[in-house]
C-alpha cells in the first residue's frame, strides 16, 4: 500500500485534485472542513472508542466523558464542544477505526493536520503510518509538508498554469485525467447496518436538539390555544375550523421540514467519515420519522376538531385531512432529502403546493376563477376536501358525485409522482454518462503510460491489476524493468532471466 502527498501553490487545484479522485471512484474521502452535526454525543458514536483520541482523558478527568458533544454551528445556531482542531482528530480517529478491520481502501483526506496544533501531529503520523500498512492513502497538505514528503511514497505536484498536466515524482507532464484514473485505486468501504445505528439515530433525533421535542411542545401549545378559542363550535362553520386547524398543521411540522436540508448536507458528510452506515439508509429512516410527523399530528388535528365541532367526524373525513395535509409537506421532504437544492430553493419550491392550492383549487372562493383555468381545481386535494365539508360541499362546483376521497388521495400524491418522474429521467442520463466514461476509462486504463504510471505509482503490485484488467501491455516486459529498477536502487544486480508466472503477476 502507499501513501501518497498531493502538493502545490494555494489555489493551483489541490483540493479541485481530491474531488476529482472522488467523483472518478467510490472511497472515503475527508474533505478540510468536514462537518458532524454539533449536538451528537461524542460518546454516543455507534462501534467508536473515543478513548483513543488523544484528548479524551481530559473529559474523562472532568467527568464529561458521557456529556460532551461534537460542538460546531448548524443552521445559524453554534453549540459549545469540541474545538475544531478536536473535531478534526475525532474525524480522522473515526476513519482510522472504521478501516481498521479491513483492506485494500481508498482514502482521501484534504488537509489532514488544518487546524491542528503541534502537539498533536506525532498523532496524526503514527496513524497515517498504521492506515500506509493497509489500504492507499492520497492527501493534500499545505502543513508540514516536508515532514509528509518524507513519508510519502509518491509526490503529485499540480500547477495553477497548465491544470491539464501534473507531475508524478519525477514524471514530468503527465496528463491530468489519467492520474485521476490512475489514483483511483482500492476496495469500496463496506459497513452493514447494527442496532447501535438504528439506536444512534433514534437517540440524536429525539435528543433535545433533534427537533422533535420542539415540534412537540409547539404543537401542544397551538392546539390547547385552538381548543380554547374554537370550542363549542356551531354548525355552519365547518370551513373555518377545518382551515385554522390545517394551517396549526401546517406551521406545526414546518421547522421540522425547513431544516432537512442542513440535516441533509451534514448527514452526508457524516456517511462519508463513516459515522454511520449509509446516506440512503439515514435518508430513508428521516422520510419515514418525517412521515410519520405528518401522521401524528393529522391525527391531533383530527381528534381536537372532533371536540370542538360534530359535523366534521368519520374514518372519511379522517384521510381526507390526513392526505390534504401530506400534498402540502411532501414536496418539501422530496427536494429537501433527494435533491442537492439549496435551503432557499427548497423553500421557494417547496412552498408552491400551499401556493397553488390557494389560486387554483377553487375551495377559498367557490365557483369564481376563469372558464377553463378553473379546471385546475380538480388537480388538488383540497378542492376535494371542501368537496366533502358540510355547509360548503354544496358551493364547490363540480365535485364527483363519487370516489371523492380516491381522487383526494391521488391528487395528495401527484407531486411525488412528478418528483419520481424526473428524478427516474436524471437517473437514466446519469446512468448513461456513466457508461460513456466507464467505458472512455477502460480505454485509458489499456495504454502502455497507464501501466506505467501505475507502476510508478503502486510498485510491482500494480501488476497484479493490470494483469486484472486484462492489459494489452507487456507486462513481462514491465515486470523485468521493475525488478531491474529495484535492484539497481539495492545497489544489486541479477544477470538470470526474470520470468513472469501467473502466481508472480
Amino acid at each position: 500500500m502507499t501513501l501518497t502527498v498531493c502538493v502545490g501553490a494555494s489555489g493551483s487545484g489541490k483540493t479541485t485534485f481530491l474531488n476529482d479522485v472522488y467523483k472518478s471512484h467510490k472511497c472515503t474521502y475527508i474533505r478540510q472542513y468536514h462537518n458532524l452535526r454539533p449536538y451528537i454525543k461524542v460518546s454516543a458514536i455507534p462501534n467508536f472508542d473515543p478513548r483513543k483520541l488523544p484528548y479524551w482523558d481530559i473529559y474523562e478527568r472532568e467527568n464529561k466523558a458521557d456529556t460532551i458533544i461534537v460542538g460546531g454551528t448548524i443552521a445559524g445556531q453554534f453549540m459549545a464542544g469540541l474545538s475544531g482542531g478536536q473535531r478534526k482528530l475525532l474525524i480522522f480517529e473515526l476513519i482510522f477505526q472504521r478501516t481498521a478491520p479491513q483492506s485494500d481502501l481508498l482514502i482521501v483526506l484534504d488537509e489532514p493536520f488544518a487546524g491542528v496544533t503541534d502537539d498533536f501531529i506525532p498523532f496524526i503520523t503514527d496513524r497515517l503510518n498504521e492506515m500506509r500498512k493497509i489500504h492507499n492513502i492520497l492527501l493534500v497538505t499545505n502543513d508540514h509538508v516536508d515532514t509528509l514528503k518524507k513519508m510519502a511514497d509518491n509526490t503529485v505536484t499540480v500547477s495553477a498554469i497548465d491544470r491539464t498536466k501534473v507531475k508524478i515524482n519525477e514524471r514530468e507532464g503527465v496528463d491530468r485525467n489519467l492520474a485521476l484514473i490512475a489514483m483511483s485505486i482500492g476496495d469500496n468501504f463496506a459497513y452493514s447496518t447494527t442496532n447501535n445505528d438504528l439506536k444512534f439515530f433514534t437517540d440524536v433525533e429525539f435528543s433535545a436538539n433533534g427537533g422533535i421535542p420542539g415540534i412537540a411542545g409547539f404543537t401542544i401549545f397551538a392546539y390547547g390555544l385552538f381548543l380554547l378559542t374554537f370550542w363549542n363550535s356551531q354548525p355552519g362553520s365547518e370551513a373555518l375550523v377545518l382551515i385554522a386547524a390545517g394551517i396549526i398543521s401546517f406551521f406545526s411540522v414546518n421547522p421540522y421540514l425547513l431544516q432537512l436540508v442542513d440535516w441533509r448536507i451534514f448527514m452526508i458528510e457524516e456517511a462519508e467519515a463513516l459515522l454511520h452506515s449509509s446516506k440512503s439508509m439515514n435518508k430513508l429512516l428521516k422520510t419515514n420519522l418525517t412521515v410519520l410527523l405528518i401522521l401524528i399530528i393529522s391525527s391531533i388535528q383530527f381528534g381536537i376538531m372532533q371536540a370542538v365541532i360534530d359535523t366534521l367526524s368519520g374514518v372519511d373525513m379522517y384521510f381526507a385531512i390526513l392526505f390534504d395535509n401530506a400534498s402540502l409537506m411532501l414536496a418539501p421532504i422530496c427536494l429537501g432529502l433527494y435533491t442537492n437544492l439549496s435551503l432557499q430553493a427548497v423553500q421557494i419550491l417547496g412552498a408552491f403546493p400551499f401556493l397553488m392550492m390557494i389560486f387554483f383549487s377553487t375551495t377559498f372562493s367557490p365557483g369564481a376563477g376563469v372558464d377553463g383555468l378553473k379546471n385546475l381545481r380538480y388537480l388538488f386535494s383540497r378542492y376535494y376536501l371542501f368537496c366533502m365539508t358540510p355547509s360548503v360541499d354544496i358551493m364547490m362546483e363540480g365535485c364527483p358525485e363519487s370516489n371523492n376521497l380516491l381522487y383526494l388521495i391521488l391528487s395528495s400524491l401527484l407531486i411525488v409522482f412528478i418528483f419520481l418522474t424526473v428524478i427516474g429521467g436524471m437517473a437514466l442520463r446519469s446512468k448513461l454518462q456513466k457508461k460513456k466514461h466507464s467505458e472512455s476509462k477502460r480505454q485509458s486504463m489499456m495504454t502502455m503510460e497507464y501501466a506505467e504510471l501505475q507502476v510508478e505509482l503502486f510498485g510491482e503490485k500494480a501488476l497484479k491489476k493490470l494483469k486484472h484488467i486484462g492489459s494489452n501491455v507487456d507486462l513481462k516486459s514491465l515486470e523485468s524493468s521493475v525488478r531491474s529498477k529495484s535492484m539497481e536502487d539495492d545497489g544489486t544486480s541479477s544477470d538470470e532471466p526474470v520470468t513472469v508466472s501467473d502466481e508472480t503477476v
